[in-house]
């Protein structure tokens, strides 16, 4: 078993984040019938991680410099 690098991880969490965010944008879509509240809920959760990537990202590019 290799030892993981900061990129391997980095590249994970990325990937993970994304799916998150993209769960979360579908679960909006889906209870778009049910309730507005809901979806509006379930988006801004999505937007939240998109948020997270964001910061991530920068942290990651600072790190690295």
């Amino acid at each position: 078993m290799s030892i993981p690098t900061k990129g391997e991880e980095f590249a994970k969490l990325m990937e993970n984040l994304r799916h998150a965010q993209e769960n979360a944008a579908m679960l909006a879509h889906l209870t778009a019938d049910e309730s507005s509240l809901k979806s509006q809920g379930w988006m801004a959760v999505s937007e939240m991680f998109k948020l997270v990537q964001h910061k991530v990202t920068e942290l990651a590019t600072k790190g690295l410099q």
